[in-house]
């Protein structure tokens, strides 16, 4: 199945009375459980590209059809549920709120979706667990290694049950080690739970070793895509 449609997608900024156009006609489509990479250096289009599907961005041309939801057509309104119940996201800076321990900030991504307030902190606590963090509950962003904070950034994201996982060059400020068992880790949700992740990454050599199919951004546009589709 069909979970997410890119059709004749476009983003255009403005600089001044300049246009600078970051993505350029792109279509590409993902299959529901696979893990799908967009490499390419900086400026490529990439994090807009990933910003659009995660509802934090609005394209100026085409669709992004998530499942039967088109985001190029949704409020505002619409595009926060999306981020909330959808997709769960992970960044290259983490990006935890900083006077909250690990549980507090998983606790909450539980409470903006809804989660009964007696089930939050149980459930914080099991997220936490699944990634490998039960011993750091309550730890703040700045007692953690960058590794384990991604950890915690992961349980975050995961903290809802998103149908796609969106990482945004997230081993970027990792050391190689920490990197690799980062890289591993969201690779287990994609073959063990089935997670569909979709990556943003410059580390191509990365992208072929963990995903289905890998696409290159070259200006805004696909220069190349390599792989085969997950077969369900």
């Amino acid at each position: 199945m069909t979970i997410l449609k890119i059709v004749n997608l476009s983003r255009t900024y403005m600089k001044g009375q300049v246009e600078i156009p970051a993505l350029r006609d792109i279509s590409f489509d993902v299959e529901d459980g696979e893990f799908v990479s967009i490499v390419g250096r900086s400026g490529s289009g990439k994090s807009t590209l990933l910003n659009l599907v995660g509802g934090l961005d609005t394209p100026t041309a085409g669709q992004i059809v998530f499942k039967d939801r088109d985001l190029a057509g949704m409020k505002r309104s619409g595009l926060a549920l999306h981020r909330r119940k959808s997709v769960g996201m992970v960044f290259q800076s983490f990006n935890l709120v900083p006077h909250r321990t690990a549980l507090e900030n998983v606790v909450l991504a539980l409470t903006f979706g809804g989660v009964p307030r007696r089930e939050r902190k149980p459930m914080a606590s099991g997220l936490l667990s699944r990634v490998g963090l039960s011993h750091r509950l309550d730890h703040r962003p700045a007692e953690l290694s960058g590794g384990e904070a991604q950890r915690v950034a992961i349980a975050r994201a995961l903290a809802n049950s998103p149908e796609m996982l969106l990482l945004d060059e997230p081993t970027g400020n990792l050391d190689t080690l920490t990197a690799g068992e980062i890289i591993d880790l969201v690779q287990g949700l994609n073959r063990d739970r089935g997670l569909t992740a979709l990556m943003v990454t410059h580390e191509k050599d990365t992208a072929e070793a963990v995903s289905n199919r890998v696409i290159r951004l070259l200006d805004g546009r696909i220069a190349e895509s390599s792989g085969r589709r997950r077969v369900p």
